[in-house]
């Protein structure tokens, strides 16, 4: 195989969020715009001026999570750590949390934090508040209660004095258009938790008929994840969900036709010139050992003086625990010598014996063991220096008292015997190299053959992990059969992709056999991707900002929550639109209604009685 087509995880820690300071034209001549992409995968925040000195890029860039340790054992209280202050994801995967179910921010605590993070790093300075106006993204259709919640937490925990919402994958569709592009289209956003299918039509959202696919990049990597370990059990701890992302953004790519691409990995030669092998980090001793028979002699000299001193450690501390207990002996017995009875009678009870007998038996084995042990410590002070070749560890007598730490020195030298055993000189032979009987380095990888187009595939075939939902082709179909064929003719002559996973490799191509496909014979058609689908979202939101610091056009005002509270939205261009839903009233249940179920009530309960 070819050995260019090893690839090493880079498993990068996260660094912290450096404090910035900001420059004096964010705040003159007024406080201007903080844009905040708020993403379920990832946070970007940054300042929207006209002014070149500031710049023009998102300033933070962190993961939405979460985690609050336990506290420590010295009494500290419990830590909180936010985005990139977590280092690495992998050892607080269980206690990790975010304030999104699927794109939805719903978590007031966690949102707090992660806004508590933003403002302190960006070194917003104002005393008890934030005085700038707030431009945030949200989630397409999003519901009434989140956005309640997220304004209720900006102008009243905060203190902004306005803010503005709109859609991250509009906000990418208006910084990415043309002068000769037009202003009706069809977005596909694929991100983290969802995929949606936005039609814009005459430069606003159609949103009665969005639809959203409840896959995303998340779903890819659990479903990548789930394939590797399978496939090899041996790295099971090994094959981490933070390393299946950095596969899934760096080796994946979507297949132009799925079917047809797997028919080319079959190929023994399509697979070796296309597999990518995974390395996971590993140790690089060998199975064998190669030293000589002075270092394998010098190696259980040095053993073996480390079981000497941990056998004389030992004999130490059970000479002072039996000498203990012999004057613990003694004074009882003294106490009868003096004729104090009661008190020796309640010493007996307390070292549970009988009779005097009994006392001056465990007296007479208790100093025995004492001298025993006495002269084993003199007789290893004066054979300190040990031949290896011909003598063995010495093994201890058991007592009659004590007789737990005889068992265990007997065991502790039970254990090296084997690596002192005699040397058989005339069996010496040459040392050579132990070879292993398989290369190690190889044993340790992960070798990705279709599992790189299996992964990515899930938006397109859902069904490959048992979801109940339609692809992407089959939605957009869905979209575009809900217009006149003058209208869709208008739809996919601007399909634009953005999202976290419009970065695969091949997506565009895939989207664009799919239309040929569902679109009529000679129908035209056009598939534009976002110059960068990640951040294309803040630059949108912030272009917007810019243009529209001075005007009243999308904000809302702390006067507007207050008299029209929390769920209020203005409408911009980029924004969510309002949706009048009507429930169906139901209709009054009448006297001539309720006749026939009491005659069914009544024939019934006679049929129950005849039976």
């Amino acid at each position: 195989m070819a050995a260019g087509r090893v690839f090493a995880f880079r498993d990068v820690r996260w660094a912290p969020d450096p404090v910035l300071a900001p420059s004096a034209a964010v705040r003159s001549p007024q406080p201007v715009p903080l844009v905040i992409d708020n993403g379920s995968f990832q946070t970007r925040a940054g300042w929207a001026a006209a002014d070149p000195s500031v710049p023009a890029e998102p300033l933070l860039r962190f993961r939405s999570l979460a985690a609050r340790s336990r506290g420590a054992r010295g009494g500290a209280g419990a830590e909180t750590q936010v985005g990139n202050d977590l280092g690495s994801p992998e050892p607080l995967r269980w206690l990790l949390r975010s304030p999104f179910d699927r794109n939805v921010p719903v978590q007031l605590e966690l949102q707090e934090l992660l806004l508590d993070h933003v403002f302190q790093r960006l070194g917003v300075a104002s005393q008890g508040c934030v005085d700038h106006p707030i431009v945030l993204t949200e989630a397409v259709c999003n519901p009434l209660y989140s956005r309640q919640m997220m304004s209720e937490l900006l102008f009243e925990c905060y203190q902004v004095p306005k803010v503005s919402y709109g859609v991250d994958s509009l906000y990418s569709f208006y910084h990415n258009r043309r002068q000769n592009w037009p202003y009706s289209g069809l977005v596909i956003s694929s991100g983290y938790q969802c995929t949606h299918i936005l039609p814009v039509l005459e430069g606003r959202l159609d949103a009665k008929n969005c639809k959203r696919i409840n896959l995303g990049g998340c779903q890819a990597a659990v479903y990548l994840q789930r394939l590797l370990q399978l496939k090899y059990p041996g790295h099971f701890a090994a094959i981490t969900l933070s390393r299946m992302e950095e596969i899934l953004h760096e080796h994946s790519y979507i297949a132009e036709d799925y079917i047809e691409e797997l028919q080319k990995w079959r190929s023994p030669e399509y697979y070796e010139n296309n597999v990518h092998k995974m390395q996971l980090p590993f140790s690089n001793k060998l199975l064998g050992s190669t030293l000589t028979s002075e270092e394998k002699q010098e190696r259980r000299q040095q053993q073996l003086r480390r079981l000497q001193e941990l056998n004389a450690r030992r004999r130490e501390e059970k000479l002072q625990l039996d000498q203990e207990r012999l004057d613990r002996l003694l004074y009882v017995q003294e106490l009868l010598e003096d004729g104090q009875m009661d008190q020796f009678h309640k010493a007996l009870v307390e070292l549970n014996m009988d009779s005097a007998e009994e006392l001056q038996s465990y007296i007479n084995k208790l100093s025995l063991a004492i001298e025993q042990t006495k002269q084993k410590i003199l007789q290893a002070e004066v054979n300190i220096e040990v031949d290896v070749v011909d003598s063995k560890p010495e093994t201890p007598d058991l007592d009659p008292l004590g007789s737990e730490q005889s068992l265990e020195d007997v065991e502790s030298i039970n254990e090296f015997e084997p690596l002192f055993a005699e040397e058989q000189p005339e069996a010496e032979k040459p040392v050579a190299a132990v070879q292993p009987v398989f290369n190690l380095a190889e044993y340790h990888q992960l070798f990705l053959g279709t599992e790189r187009i299996r992964a990515s595939e899930i938006v397109f075939q859902p069904s490959l992990i048992g979801e109940d939902q339609a692809g992407i082709a089959e939605t957009m179909q869905y979209v575009l059969e809900r217009y006149p064929k003058e209208q869709q003719a208008v739809l996919v002559q601007n399909v634009f992709l953005t999202g976290g996973n419009a970065m695969y490799p091949g997506l565009k191509a895939r989207v664009q056999k799919e239309l040929l496909e569902m679109r009529p014979f000679q129908s035209s058609f056009q598939v534009h991707l976002a110059s960068s689908p990640v951040l294309d979202a803040w630059y949108g939101a912030r272009d917007w900002a810019v243009e529209h610091m001075t005007r009243e056009e999308g904000w809302i005002t702390r006067k507007d929550y207050e008299e029209k509270g929390g769920e209020y939205l203005k409408e911009h261009c980029a924004s969510n639109v309002y949706v009048p839903i009507r429930l169906p009233k139901q209709a009054p249940r009448t006297t001539e209604a309720l006749a026939p179920s009491r005659a069914l009530t009544s024939s019934t309960g006679s049929a129950c009685e005849q039976a």
